[in-house]
């Protein structure tokens, strides 16, 4: 299945580049005020996303960080914090391996992705919430260079094609 997707100014260019689509038999999809969210589409929130693979990570990380912090205190022998004695000392060791845990969960399990973004979802999201519209054609590759044909007629600020991969 290939995608097209192709930002428009204003919702007078999104219907009329839907009607000029729906002229040639081509099925289209109208994101934007007064039409479909891009959650009723389905475009993904990056940073939903980011925030449920990093909480996935912490459920693992943080109690093996907690074992292993414990663990390496036992085996070393180590009296890092003599206020704590010698069991405080190994729970303390393991508050801090599983504090190391819950940093390694951020960043491994897409942190980053929260603060940063990713991918072009971001960007299309950005511009429904700057007020433009986003045209979007599913199909062949043959319909989807059809419809850019046709969609190029509307001088659309930005214009994408996408395949999806097997």
């Amino acid at each position: 299945m290939n995608y097209l997707v192709a930002v428009l100014p204003d919702r007078i260019q999104a219907e009329a580049a839907y009607l000029a689509l729906e002229k040639d038999s081509i099925n289209s999809t109208i994101i934007g005020r007064g039409y479909k969210t891009a959650d009723e589409f389905g475009l993904i929130d990056p940073k939903e996303q980011a925030k449920k693979q990093a909480k996935l990570m912490a459920f693992w990380l943080v109690p093996f960080g907690f074992f292993a912090g414990f663990t390496f205190s036992v085996i070393t022998g180590l009296d890092t914090f003599a206020w704590a004695g010698e069991i405080g000392n190994h729970v303390v060791g393991g508050l801090l391996g599983a504090g190391s845990g819950a940093m390694g969960s951020v960043f491994v399990g897409g942190g980053v992705g929260m603060l940063a973004g990713s991918g072009d979802a971001l960007p299309y999201r950005n511009r429904l919430d700057a007020g433009k519209y986003l045209i979007v054609v599913q199909g062949s590759e043959i319909l989807t260079r059809q419809a850019t044909r046709i969609i190029r007629q509307f001088e659309p600020e930005n214009i994408q094609g996408y395949a999806e991969g097997k």
